[in-house]
């Protein structure tokens, strides 16, 4: 198994990476792709800085002396970077599709603590799609696990000829919840998101970058999205404090600026919730929260 990237107290520059990610790889086809085994750790990471002051503010988050769930997902985004970009790694960066995101919590973890992260590539499978794969990641306070995500992409390579003959399947009727709030979200978000998180694909930053991937305006990070739903359900008075999981998919892309629905229903196991568009007849994401 190959060596893993180690970085002490200080995650690797975002700069570079961008700079490699503008190489674009390519031309191999979808039978020849098998993702290497490639993984980094960040020892000694710090969890409180101003960057999770503006974080909590532009998610609306609560001050609080326990991090956001999706905090931890931020620290570890360069060596997502970092791995996302490595020579071995045989997909462009530019234009990677993030399908599912999975966070378990298993305890709360104090703001101002020190964390080691390990991140890896996990499974990787082909569908009708293209190549799906796992981007592991794993949050240790004193030698214990406390949190860990699993974050699926998609690189759209359709097999050929495959479902040439068949017709798009309807999509399954949408469930309405019992309990709504409205959500905006400003034209600038995707900037402010990007300044926090150092994610600063081209798609969520400005109308005119967006067009150039085929979209007509910018859209709002998908763990944007997650983390915002998030800090308005962790303020419902049903909320339970103790570990969680919070899984989601996403689906259609949320417009900047534009406006949602977020909507959710209680259970005694678990939540299930979903962004829907102003509309509230198709999601932007879905997903279960589960408490543990």
């Amino acid at each position: 198994m190959p060596d893993t990237l180690t970085y002490r107290n200080e995650a690797p520059k975002l700069l570079p990476l961008y700079a490699r990610a503008l190489s674009r790889k390519g031309g191999r086809g979808a039978s020849d792709i098998t993702l290497p085994e490639l993984s980094a750790r960040l020892v000694g990471a710090g969890t409180s800085s101003p960057a999770l002051d503006r974080f909590q503010a532009i998610c609306g988050a609560p001050q609080t002396r326990h991090l956001p769930i999706t905090w931890p997902h931020l620290i570890a985004f360069p060596l997502h970077l970092r791995l996302l970009t490595d020579k071995q790694f045989p997909l462009p960066l530019l234009g990677l599709v993030h399908l599912r995101n999975t966070i378990t919590q298993h305890r709360d973890i104090g703001r101002g603590e020190i964390l080691d992260l390990s991140v890896r590539l996990g499974a990787q499978e082909r569908t009708s799609r293209g190549i799906e794969f796992d981007l592991i990641t794993e949050a240790y306070a004193s030698g214990r696990l406390v949190w860990e995500e699993s974050s699926v992409n998609l690189f759209r390579q359709p097999a050929p000829n495959e479902g040439a003959n068949k017709g798009k399947s309807a999509p399954p009727k949408l469930e309405r919840y019992p309990n709504t709030l409205d959500v905006s979200a400003p034209e600038a978000i995707g900037r402010q998101y990007a300044a926090v998180s150092g994610d600063r694909n081209p798609i969520h930053m400005h109308a005119l970058s967006a067009k150039a991937f085929g979209f007509p305006r910018a859209i709002a990070h998908g763990m944007w999205s997650k983390a915002r739903v998030l800090a308005l359900l962790q303020q419902q008075p049903d909320w339970q404090a103790g570990p969680v999981r919070v899984s989601c998919q996403f689906k259609k892309p949320l417009f900047l600026p534009g406006t949602a629905q977020l909507n959710w229903q209680t259970g005694t196991s678990g939540w299930d919730y979903q962004l829907l568009n102003a509309k509230g007849d198709a999601p932007h994401l879905s997903g279960r929260i589960d408490w543990l």
